[in-house]
């Protein structure tokens, strides 16, 4: 049998057009899961031509409903609305998911809500950790208007941090104070303290400047390069600033996403985590989000809904 899927083709608009696939056929440790929702992100966009050969059904974030349990016991029945995670497939009507990687998601949570968490939101969860307790300390998020840097101003205020934001333009500032930002800035000029920790997603220049205001037995934690251009540091100059402090490339990791998207679906649950959804539609309208995402005419994160299977 077929399935409508999102297929990656290096001639179509963006590399992406639809089509009919086989449906996936679950292992005896994976769900078979029909998606009502679907969460993009910028890295997986742009890295599509690394990441995927032609005929291939792209796609990290996924919300729906368990249409077949695993066979062999493992995860929840087939009715529950869960979400899932995984670095492919998730772009299709049916997705078959080991069920350590998916949650279910609390009745009072949406769909297209629970879909923008496993990228993202554990990428802010897994990061945050890298930089032990940070109650009562300073912590600068760059890139704090986009999906990885709206969920780490949140847990990163809910664990008791000093959240210092750093965006591109000031007119983030309201959002981002309400997500918990007890500072948001445009230029680091503007920052007149160090901080503990750093997490930064925008890499290039940021990168360097983010560096230079980490206090001695701090660290940066490296979460990506939305600027796309490389990173350079003098370290001389470093040295003149003082030592013990640190740098830490950092992965999200490949694979038990269960217990943290557990965790994220509770917060958000009890009203303590926004998804922060900037772009909704239809999944026939992914030219139109892709196009928004890549150009960053919106902030937060971009969902889209599938139809039901008839």
């Amino acid at each position: 049998m077929t399935m409508k899927a999102l297929i990656f083709d290096p001639s179509a608009p963006h590399g992406l057009c639809f089509g009919k696939v086989d449906q996936p056929e679950p292992t005896a440790g994976q769900a078979l899961v029909e998606v009502h929702a679907l969460s993009l992100n910028w890295g997986e966009l742009v890295f599509l031509n690394h990441m995927h050969k032609l005929g291939d059904v792209p796609g990290w974030d996924a919300a729906g409903v368990v249409a077949r349990a695993a066979a062999n016991g493992s995860g929840p029945p087939a009715g529950t609305r869960v979400v899932t995670a995984g670095w492919n497939g998730a772009w299709a009507e049916l997705r078959a998911v080991d069920t350590t990687e998916l949650a279910p998601v609390p009745d009072n949570v949406d769909l297209g809500a629970a879909s923008t968490l496993p990228a993202a939101a554990v990428t802010a969860l897994r990061s945050l950790r890298s930089l032990g307790s940070i109650v009562g300390r300073r912590v600068l998020i760059t890139g704090a208007s986009g999906g990885v840097g709206s969920f780490a101003v949140q847990l990163a205020r809910s664990a008791g941090a000093h959240v210092v934001a750093s965006v591109r333009r000031k007119d983030h500032e309201e959002t981002l104070q309400k997500l918990g930002a007890k500072e948001v800035i445009v230029d680091f000029s503007a920052l007149h303290e160090p901080v503990h920790g750093v997490l930064d997603s925008v890499g290039g220049s940021v990168l360097a400047e983010a560096f230079a205001q980490v206090a001695s037995g701090g660290m940066l934690v490296s979460i990506g390069n939305a600027s796309l251009s490389p990173s350079t540091i003098d370290f001389e100059q470093e040295r003149a600033r003082g030592g013990d402090r640190r740098i830490e490339v950092f992965t999200v990791g490949s694979s038990g996403y269960g217990p943290d998207l557990s965790n994220l679906l509770e917060l958000m649950s009890r009203g303590e985590l926004d998804a922060q959804i900037g772009w909704r539609g239809d999944w026939q309208q992914t030219a139109d989000a892709v196009d928004a995402l890549l150009e960053r005419r919106l902030s937060g994160k971009v969902v889209l809904e599938l139809p039901r299977i008839a």
